[in-house]
């Protein structure tokens, strides 16, 4: 197996909403994918040996994104800005280099920006999926 350099993984944001043309998110230096099942938990007193059981297929399905970088002012940091005060679910794409992609509605959760008087400006976003994923496999 190949190993994977953490600043391949891409971050994108269609912009326009519903053009399928997309925007890389510029000056990402960190970024964290988080894919969550919540189980639907079916144990009761008929359980063999009260082991728990859970109810296959039932589960909420979630996606989250956190990441954070350089603040750049580019076309991708003003369509972020446009969401996030616009409170809209974009289309957005994760790109991960050996395993896929994933493409489907997040709705920016969080948004910050912050610099020291001798150092760089820097923000940090969360995103949290709006509605169906689809994963692609590379």
């Amino acid at each position: 197996m190949t190993m994977q350099r953490g600043k391949d993984i891409l971050l994108k944001l269609e912009d326009p909403a519903g053009s399928s043309i997309f925007v890389t998110m510029a000056g990402l230096r960190a970024r964290t994918i988080s894919l969550n099942a919540k189980t639907v938990d079916t144990t009761n007193a008929d359980s063999i040996g009260a082991w728990r059981e859970l109810l296959p297929g039932a589960g909420v399905k979630s996606l989250s994104v956190s990441g954070s970088g350089v603040f750049t002012d580019t076309a991708a940091d003003e369509a972020v800005r446009a969401a996030f005060f616009g409170q809209e679910a974009r289309r957005w794409q994760l790109i991960i280099p050996g395993f896929g992609t994933l493409d489907g509605l997040m709705q920016i959760a969080a948004l910050d920006y912050a610099g020291d008087f001798d150092g760089e400006a820097v923000y940090s976003l969360t995103l949290a999926s709006a509605g169906a994923i689809s994963f692609t496999p590379l």
